[in-house]
């Protein structure tokens, strides 16, 4: 089975966890209007917020960070807040420019104890939605 993302999954590879997410790309930018520095801190990693700021729109590629966020979120079953924060989850790009996932300490020690060994990443974006799908996979 193939992850298409850099990831190949060998027979017997398993699929620990699925979580996908979409998000209003206006909703995103409203909170970016409203409450920038504070909003971009607490959500976004410095890597992120270099990414999406150098953009036309950054509040398009923001959005979809967001809902990338939340799907890995679901992805191992806790939500943002206890096990996962925001900022526990970066989303960068890769050298064909996919988007791959660089998790915290916090983040890679409970995928470990999941049994994990890696994340793959779909993110989308149009005018008005973002969204990503995230599964956590075991190679």
């Amino acid at each position: 089975m193939s992850g298409g993302m850099g990831i190949t999954l060998p027979p017997g590879g398993v699929l620990l966890g699925l979580g996908c997410d979409l998000v209003e790309v206006e909703r995103i930018h409203g909170v970016l209007e409203r409450h920038a520095d504070r909003f971009l801190k607490r959500t976004f990693t410095d890597e992120e917020q270099a990414y999406c700021s150098g953009l036309k729109h950054p509040h398009k590629h923001y959005a979809a960070r967001w809902a990338a966020k939340e799907a890995v979120s679901k992805a191992f079953s806790t939500g943002i807040g206890g096990h996962l924060e925001w900022t526990s989850i970066s989303v960068y790009h890769g050298s064909r420019h996919e988007p791959l996932v660089r998790l915290d300490a916090k983040a890679q020690a409970l995928l470990e104890s999941l049994g994990g060994t890696g994340v793959l990443l779909s993110l989308s974006h149009t005018e008005t939605h973002a969204m990503a799908v995230a599964a956590l996979v075991r190679s």
